[in-house]
């Protein structure tokens, strides 16, 4: 029941049998209002033509009452009283009285002789309030109609009763009621019923089946997603991909971006081993350095190299505080929200440095627009990053500038050494990587702080590229969105 096709098979059901069954109570209740239409125009047109029949002063006895059986008919006069009834009724109910032994009246009988009455048509006339017919006529308005049941012959059933009111040409108003049987309307109504409740169980186990059918169909490659998911978390390899059906549907989709993802992965867990093994490589060589200096002064004090044990020693500082910064940077430390004027930060950072074998050279205005958002101590960072590359390769002149550059501010270190291969202009910026001619203890670093300064440039949502300089070396440029 917790499967994803269980609960379509159930949630589909479910939705078709409430349309069902709503489209089937408004096809039995369209169903029954027609029939129960036709029953009162039949009604109606019984009523009419015995109403018609009495206000043309037919005598009560002579009254035809075609298809008894089918449209019983009683008439009662203005006091409510049973004056004539079908042949065959038996009883009655809903037409206002239950009578069905017709009471003698004054107004029962044949035509009046002639003369017989004109006396009294003046006051009669004047009697008529209106809402009656007039003599000889039959109300023009809607009948009445309701429900009730006759017997008939023995036969008890339901109708549906039409009364019609007719004046005779004596004055007297008598109200006509015909039935029409509602038996038809009753079986077409169960008939349909009966086919409803017989076809819908069947409809609902159908479109269950069938939504399970598709349902397993359509997520079988999801499986397969999971078993191949499975599979690579047991034997850890990030090399193998989940399949990709055909389709162009979620579910491909879903492979695709599953397969992005591993590749993601992969790349990020072969970037974490190689930085793994070139920092425990770069931490050998300066770690075995200063212990065999230090054994060699435990047994031989007069030997101590002191400044090859502090160089060393700093090396292991920089470098441990450089993975420390890397470790932050990858996992995810925001760079912060401050404001930092690049101007006076590059300023600043190289009025510190008095002690470089090459003066630097600034073009950084005071005054300038030149604000940003973020870390001052991880853009001191970078700064400090490119002009020590800068160091490490000029051979006369290195130089900064800090400069506009559309909506952001744009600050490029130069020098005029031998500069970077267009091939090694993105290699540089790798982890432990260093070209051919700084490799040696003295000219290279550990090759992390382009790296760093890239990371840096990047979560500031800057950029960080080189080029060639005008001097003839290398140009790095830093650009990063000015402040709002």
């Amino acid at each position: 029941m917790r499967s994803v096709r269980a609960r379509a098979a159930i949630g589909a059901t479910l939705v078709v049998a409430v349309a069902l069954v709503a489209a089937g109570l408004a096809v039995l209740l369209v169903l029954r209002a027609n029939l129960i239409d036709q029953a009162d125009l039949q009604a109606e047109v019984a009523a009419r033509e015995v109403a018609g029949q009495l206000a043309t002063d037919t005598p009560y006895a002579e009254l035809e009452l075609d298809d008894e059986e089918d449209h019983p008919v009683q008439v009662t006069d203005e006091e409510g009283r049973v004056v004539i009834v079908s042949k065959e009724l038996r009883a009655v109910t809903g037409t206002g009285t239950s009578g069905v032994t017709p009471v003698p009246s004054a107004s029962a009988g044949a035509s009046p002789s002639p003369g017989e009455g004109d006396g009294d048509d003046d006051s009669a006339d004047d009697d008529d309030d209106g809402s009656r017919p007039g003599r000889g006529q039959v109300s023009s308005d809607d009948p009445d109609f309701s429900d009730g049941t006759a017997t008939v012959d023995r036969t008890t059933a339901d109708y549906r009763f039409a009364a019609v009111e007719a004046t005779t040409p004596r004055g007297v108003t008598l109200t006509v009621h015909a039935g029409a049987p509602l038996a038809a309307e009753q079986e077409a109504v169960n008939t349909v019923r009966g086919a409803m409740l017989t076809g819908l169980p069947v409809l609902l186990v159908v479109v269950a089946g069938v939504t399970w059918l598709v349902t397993r169909r359509a997520l079988r490659p999801v499986e397969g997603i999971r078993r191949e998911m499975a599979a690579i978390t047991a034997s850890e390899d990030l090399a193998r991909r989940v399949p990709e059906p055909g389709s162009r549907d979620e579910i491909a989709a879903l492979a695709r971006t599953t397969n992005e993802t591993l590749t993601v992965l992969e790349a990020s867990v072969e970037r974490q081993r190689r930085f793994v093994a070139d920092a425990s490589h770069e931490l050998r060589s300066p770690i075995a350095s200063l212990r065999t200096q230090l054994e060699v002064a435990e047994a031989h004090p007069e030997l101590l190299d002191l400044p090859g044990a502090v160089a060393d020693t700093v090396r292991l500082q920089v470098l441990a505080a450089d993975l420390l910064l890397l470790a932050r940077l990858d996992a995810g430390e925001k760079p912060g929200s401050a404001t930092v004027e690049l101007g006076a930060l590059v300023r600043e950072e190289v009025s510190q440095r008095t002690g470089d074998r090459i003066a630097v050279g600034v073009e950084a205005p005071e005054g300038g627009a030149f604000e940003v958002s973020g870390s001052r101590g991880q853009l001191s960072r970078v700064i400090g990053n490119l002009l020590d590359n800068a160091q490490r390769h000029a051979e006369g002149s290195v130089a900064v500038s800090v400069a506009a550059d559309g909506r952001g501010v744009r600050v490029e270190v130069r020098d005029d050494g031998a500069g970077v291969p267009e091939d090694e202009r993105e290699r540089i910026f790798e982890r432990f990587v260093r070209l051919d001619d700084a490799r040696s203890r003295d000219d290279g670093g550990a090759g992390l702080g382009l790296a760093i300064a890239r990371d840096v440039a990047s979560r500031h949502g800057g950029t960080l590229t080189v080029h060639a300089a005008a001097e003839g070396g290398a140009a790095f440029r830093l650009w990063l969105p000015r402040s709002a």
